[in-house]
């Protein structure tokens, strides 16, 4: 299995790795069953996440995406980290290998799951928002 350079650097120097205390929305995604579990942590001012920190438990691919993710929500308004998709994850990755697509699938989950709960803790139904967030990727099913 060949990983790019893109890759194999987000898994050995992840960005944005840990935990936000007073985080404004926390998404957990994943279970042990398939092997991975990410936790998004946002810190949100305005409607701009403005810092964003994660924790992965998983494979290579699996921490290399959840800290290009972070990488590319930080700094950007809530509506814009929305439309965040696993495919736009593993392009700023130059690819990963097929068998390892569906760790994507939880970075972008993860973050959804972080503005969902942001959004309920103001007092705000997330669901026609955020829509529906499956607690996992097809895989474990």
């Amino acid at each position: 299995m060949l990983y790019s350079q893109k890759v194999l650097d987000h898994f050995a120097n992840p960005r944005n790795v840990g935990e936000i205390a007073d985080a404004d929305g926390i998404g957990e995604i994943g279970n042990a069953k398939c092997g991975d579990i990410m936790k998004m942590y946002i810190k949100v001012s305005g409607d701009v996440i403005t810092d964003v920190k994660f924790k992965t438990f998983g494979c290579g691919a699996a921490i290399a995406t959840s800290s290009m993710a972070t990488e590319i929500i930080k700094g950007q308004k809530i509506e814009d980290a929305l439309k965040l998709t696993n495919k736009a994850v593993v392009e700023a990755l130059d690819g990963l290998p097929p068998a390892k697509i569906h760790c994507s699938v939880l970075a972008e989950q993860a973050i959804k799951a972080a503005i969902s709960d942001y959004y309920t803790k103001q007092g705000i139904d997330p669901t026609s928002i955020v829509g529906e967030i499956p607690d996992c990727c097809e895989d474990c099913h």
